[in-house]
């Protein structure tokens, strides 16, 4: 009698063992399938609040993993949980309950970060006093052509003067977008390698005439930080400090345009800053030098032709008096 009262209790012990794991595996599938709703995942992956020191964990989790950095920030970003073995199971259970969705969003988290190299204002190493400042702005109320939400980071500057802080390329990548904008004033859009757009409004001017489809290296200068904008008339300016406004922005698997908060972006690259000497006056010089040299080619090209036709008539006489 005894051995059967074992038997069952031991039987009913593994019942409620077996009910209790079943029963948290069921409220983890509905946690997921909940938290990998359209409008929370958005929400999630447009914030991006990863700071610099755990993406660089991160960076250290993938060495001898079979999950990629990306994958351990996108978990991250959905549980706010930051070790290892955490994130592990559950980006287990996003692979095998979730996995085309948690791969397109890998792909959108790369097209953000992947392709990263340089903090987009260099320094400068012969005057120490033109620093620059950013904050937290994401979706800070804007009300110039209706009311909406600030969908970048706007980088100032302590020298508020136009035309003297560089602007260089954050990527490698192509020339996507380059002009005037009603609110961005002067920008030009960048595609970089793995699909993310980064975007570089309020410029004074361009470091050249760039043309859409044109390649563009990592570090390559842009133009100058100015504070063109908020006006339909091309060239308008002084409606607000000199700064530089960054937006990224990546595509989902239907090709609509997600923004991003760039702010943990630039938290990150602020150590990756180059240095940069080329001024707006140099710029100035250069093309001064560049339209004389022209001028010069021009003046010599046409005297060359001239000086052809000359010889050509004069050839041409001395034949018609030979014969």
């Amino acid at each position: 009698m005894k051995k059967q009262v074992w038997i069952w209790l031991l039987i009913l012990t593994a019942m409620v063992c077996f009910l209790i794991s079943l029963t948290g595996q069921i409220q983890q599938f509905a946690k997921l399938s909940s938290l990998l709703a359209e409008e929370d995942i958005r929400e999630l992956l447009r914030q991006q609040k990863i700071p610099t020191e755990l993406f660089e964990t991160f960076c250290g989790y993938e060495k001898d993993s079979e999950y990629s950095r990306y994958d351990y920030m996108l978990g991250y970003l959905f549980t706010e949980q930051e070790g290892q073995r955490e994130l592990e199971e559950y980006l287990e259970l996003l692979y095998q309950y979730q996995k085309s969705k948690i791969q397109e969003l890998s792909e959108m988290e790369q097209a953000v970060w992947k392709d990263l190299e340089y903090f987009p204002v260099p320094l400068s190493p012969k005057d120490s006093s033109l620093v620059t400042s950013f904050e937290n702005s994401w979706m800070f109320d804007r009300n110039y052509g209706g009311n909406r939400g600030h969908e970048g980071t706007d980088i100032m500057a302590s020298f508020n003067e136009r035309g003297h802080y560089p602007v260089i390329s954050m990527t490698d990548g192509t020339v996507e977008k380059v002009g005037w904008l009603k609110l961005g004033g002067y920008r030009i859009g960048i595609r970089a390698p793995n699909g993310g757009y980064f975007y570089y409004a309020h410029l004074y001017d361009y470091a050249r005439e760039f043309q859409e489809g044109e390649e563009i290296k990592a570090g390559e200068l842009l133009g100058f930080m100015g504070d063109s904008g908020y006006g339909e008339e091309e060239g308008t300016v002084g409606k607000f400090a000199v700064h530089l406004h960054l937006g990224i922005y990546v595509n989902d698997k239907n090709g609509s345009e997600v923004s991003v908060n760039p702010y943990w972006v630039l938290k990150w690259l602020e150590e990756k800053r180059l240095n940069y000497q080329f001024s707006q006056e140099e710029k100035r010089l250069n093309d001064q030098f560049s339209q004389e040299e022209k001028r010069l080619n021009d003046q010599f090209s046409q005297e060359e032709k001239r000086l052809s036709y000359q010889f050509s008539r004069e050839e041409a006489e001395n034949a018609d008096q030979i014969g």
